[in-house]
């Protein structure tokens, strides 16, 4: 039987899991933005850019199962690859998004590795690469 946390990561659709994490980024003071019109926009443009005082993030947000369009996997790749920050964020990632807007935080423990093996490549590292 399914946990009630995974029912319900299953379950948010990608508007409610965007506006968590931009309320999230926002309660913690970085600066959002989330391109509104994306039919006058650049293909594939990650959904949400996160300034904080300290890093500049740039966040594709997909469905728990969502898929990344060729032009959003580009983006990713040309974000990477110029040195900033680059993460495609799912609902069952939120502590690691939490982590990553917060902060290293050393009395904090890792949290047990679990396993996901069909993230792509600019999707969410270890909480202890995050920061790094």
């Amino acid at each position: 039987m399914a946990s009630a946390r995974r029912v319900l990561d299953l379950a948010m659709s990608e508007t409610y899991w965007q506006d968590l994490v931009r309320d999230l980024a926002r309660t913690l003071g970085y600066i959002t933005y989330h391109t509104h019109d994306s039919k006058r926009s650049n293909s594939g443009f990650p959904d949400l850019v996160l300034v904080g005082r300290k890093q500049v993030i740039f966040a594709e947000l997909k469905a728990e199962h969502g898929k990344l369009t060729q032009a959003q996997a580009l983006w990713q790749a040309a974000v990477l690859g110029a040195g900033a920050k680059a993460y495609v964020c799912r609902p069952s990632d939120y502590p690691e998004v939490e982590q990553l807007l917060v902060g290293p935080d050393p009395t904090r423990q890792r949290p047990p590795d679990r396993g996901t093996s069909t993230r792509s490549p600019a999707s969410l590292p270890p909480p202890d690469e995050a920061n790094g």
